[in-house]
């Protein structure tokens, strides 16, 4: 039976990113790594957006970045500088190919196109179990997703539909990232648009809600054409389609965790639980893994929790009671103020001073509710 030192069970975001960092250490090339995946990760399959500063991280595989941009509301619109920031997206056939190219040049790594059906921590190994074989290795990694049954923790879906657009005409500001759009027909939900212009002529045009059910796909494609109606589109090409769902929740995925077993990814809940923004999570959380790696590291003890999961479970819980409330707290946070301050809170990098500044800004009842059915009920784990 083949055995290994490290096993990947799943070849998303987070296990790509673990591996190539591993690699890039220098500090794993006498182990035996293994990534198993039915999927062989070459389409561009999925798109990823995030927000950083002026660094070089991931440059080579960015597809377009975006210096300002806009955020609108029934009420009004506002267009901001990004600065410090800048806004980019990745296609994931290009990220995928890095990776690749990285494990290439490492011949102590192996892909197996294969499907885990089950995985165990036997003590001093861990069994995985595939369609075709069993294989042992000493710790595992996993980003097979296993959605939660808890009551407890209230689990809404960031899910879409998205269309890349081109038009014959001029249609789009280029300079300019639509990051939320709220003038759409809320319809007792929290809905958006989200629009990436590529040029005046090509953009990325999302239908999203933050929402517990998904809609019938007629549904989102509906309102991705009035939309484009009403900003006067009316001839364009679908070059592309995609269609997604994050799941957003404070449950503690990490309490799965073993000595030996790692929950990563949505999996682990390394996805950002009040926005469903991932990769710059996992480029935070990939590292620290790296960095945490050692022969007797116990995986339990990887996790830590802090306030930010609070404010993340005050947010679900808003929401989920009064979905239609979505609207009214993006508002609260972009409509004036600081952008940039909003985006280190959601990266979890503000002072407690500066939390309570952004948090002072959305409305106080739904909020004060909630706190009062996290005291009452100690639902959410800090």
């Amino acid at each position: 039976m083949e055995r290994y030192d490290y096993i990947f069970a799943g070849s998303g975001l987070a296990a790509l990113m673990t591996a190539y960092k591993m690699l890039r250490s220098g500090r794993f090339g006498g182990d035996r790594i293994l990534l198993i995946d039915p999927d062989r990760k070459s389409a561009n399959d999925r798109t990823w957006c995030f927000w950083d500063k002026r660094t070089a991280a991931w440059d080579d595989v960015v597809g377009h970045e975006w210096e300002q941009a806009f955020f609108a509301d029934d009420k009004a619109e506002r267009t901001f500088a990004l600065h410090p920031y800048r806004y980019r997206l990745i296609r994931s056939g290009r990220f995928y190919e890095k990776i690749k190219e990285e494990i290439r040049r490492h011949p102590n790594v192996s892909w197996l196109q294969d499907e885990v059906v089950s995985f165990a921590d036997e003590g001093n190994n861990v069994r995985v179990i595939t369609r075709s074989q069993e294989v042992v290795g000493h710790r595992l990694f996993n980003s097979l997703y296993s959605a939660p049954d808890d009551p407890r923790y209230p689990m809404l879906q960031q899910h879409f539909v998205g269309w890349f657009i081109k038009t014959p005409a001029a249609a789009f500001d280029p300079s300019t990232a639509g990051l939320m759009d709220f003038s759409v027909p809320q319809k007792g939900n929290t809905r958006f648009m989200y629009v990436l212009p590529f040029s005046s002529h090509e953009a990325l045009v999302e239908y999203t809600l933050f929402s517990r059910d998904l809609l019938p796909k007629t549904e989102y494609e509906a309102a991705i054409r009035d939309y484009l109606s009403e900003k006067g589109i009316e001839t364009y090409d679908i070059q592309e389609e995609e269609q997604g769902s994050i799941p957003m929740t404070t449950f503690p995925f990490w309490k799965r965790n073993t000595q030996n077993i790692l929950h990563i990814g949505t999996a682990g809940g390394w996805t950002k639980a009040s926005t469903g923004y991932t990769f710059r999570n996992t480029d935070k959380l990939s590292d620290r893994l790296v960095a945490f790696l050692s022969d007797d590291a116990d995986f339990r003890r990887f996790h830590t929790a802090g306030r930010f999961l609070f404010y993340d479970a005050l947010l679900l819980d808003v929401l989920w009671r009064s979905n239609q409330k979505g609207r009214s707290v993006f508002s609260a946070l972009f409509r004036k103020g600081d952008p940039s301050l909003v985006f280190r809170f959601l990266d979890e990098e503000t002072t407690l001073a500066q939390d309570l500044a952004i948090i002072w800004r959305c409305p106080k009842g739904p909020f004060l509710k909630a706190l009062w059915h996290w005291m009452a009920r100690h639902r959410y784990p800090i």
